[in-house]
């Protein structure tokens, strides 16, 4: 605890709050692009302690939240069949699909398990080698290695009946989708530390390059946050725009070799679809051809399942930034964490669940205040 309490040092997170203040002459609006980095956010009360017009944009960092509802109704198709053991991590079970959600499934005699490990799963095939295992491969940057070398170890040992359902997404696109858009209102970023801990930095200098915004690397406690904030803050008042590296204890430039090598030998690189926002052109990864008989997608031929997303969710104004959730008229009433109509409300680092945990629950609620920094 020792070593979480020091970045969550009261008297620190003043000064740095004292010399954001001192150094804001304008508006500002700046995005943090990781779900951990929201929940944070609105759990400590940050954004409400910042200036007058410096404005945290909730980004669309959350892996559960931008998995589409077509993957998600592929691994319902897939999970319901006879013969196959589905596995996932628990925070997949509860984001519906087009009808129902992996809970459903479960209650309705699909055998669908939640581990702590792809590797888990790996093992589950190892032991049940008459039932077909499937494990769902979500997330960004950070969650793909370990996915990608599970599929790497089946290869190796000859393990025929495991497979990947993939949707892995990428964050250097996503910034450039979101730079963009018409409605951007982003003027800096708040890079995801995990992510750079794995890929590095070489690809954001180009994007804050051309698009002339800071991008700076942190962490995920509130000092890493208030730091971050106060660094692209200092580059927004003196017109620069480079990438800065906030959260050097986990991140170096060249982020970690190994699993890079991984990924680029079970991954390659395609064009992927986002919840509420659409396809993003090299935004995600699927499996590599020499993979490809591991690929849950091709193996149960679902690669024709596509869905609309409801029309009464707004997850993907949320996860763009143009909307924050305590602004969707369902927000708390129709869509509550019990029953969601989107990812962005059951998600552990959804935006929509961070609101209405942290009692978010209304337009006024986002006002800025003064208040004692709880960090």
């Amino acid at each position: 605890m020792k070593y979480l309490e020091e970045f969550r040092n009261p008297e620190v997170g003043r000064r740095l709050l004292d010399e954001i203040r001192a150094t804001v002459t304008r508006p500002w609006s700046i995005m943090e692009v990781c779900g951990g980095q929201t929940h944070t956010i609105i759990r400590h009360g940050i954004d409400q302690l910042l200036p007058s017009g410096v404005e945290l944009i909730h980004g669309p960092g959350c892996p559960v939240c931008v998995t589409p509802l077509e993957v998600i109704d592929k691994a319902l198709a897939i999970a319901a069949r006879p013969g196959v053991i589905f596995c996932s991590f628990g925070d997949m079970l509860r984001v519906p699909g087009t009808d129902r959600d992996l809970f459903r499934v479960r209650s309705e005699g699909g055998d669908v398990r939640v581990v702590y490990s792809p590797l888990d799963a790996l093992a589950i095939a190892r032991d049940n080698p008459d039932r077909e295992v499937v494990f769902f491969g979500i997330g960004f940057e950070t969650t793909a290695p370990p996915n990608a070398m599970t599929v790497y170890q089946a290869r190796r040992l000859g393990i025929r009946n495991f497979s990947l359902l993939v949707s892995h997404v990428r964050v250097p696109p996503a910034i450039e989708a979101i730079m963009q858009s018409p409605d951007c209102r982003v003027q800096g970023f708040l890079a995801a530390g995990h992510v750079c801990s794995v890929m590095g930095m070489d690809e954001y200098p180009d994007l804050a390059e051309r698009h002339r915004v800071p991008i700076v690397v942190t962490g995920f406690e509130p000092l890493d946050i208030l730091e971050g904030i106060r660094r692209t803050i200092h580059q927004l008042e003196r017109g620069e725009h480079t990438v800065e590296n906030a959260y050097p204890r986990a991140v170096r430039v060249e982020g970690n070799p190994a699993a890079k090598a991984m990924l680029a030998d079970v991954f390659e690189v395609t064009d992927r679809a986002w919840r509420g926002i659409g396809i993003i052109p090299d935004s995600g990864w699927r499996l590599s051809s020499r993979y490809r008989d591991h690929d849950a997608e091709y193996r149960f031929d679902v690669t024709g399942i596509a869905t609309l997303e409801p029309a009464e969710c707004r997850s993907g104004e949320v996860l763009q930034g143009l909307l924050k959730p305590n602004e969707c008229a369902a927000f708390g009433t129709t869509c509550t964490p019990r029953n969601p109509l989107g990812a962005t409300m059951v998600s552990s680092e959804g935006a929509c669940a961070a609101y209405y945990l942290y009692r978010r629950l209304d337009a006024a609620a986002t006002a800025p205040r003064e208040a004692t920094p709880v960090v």
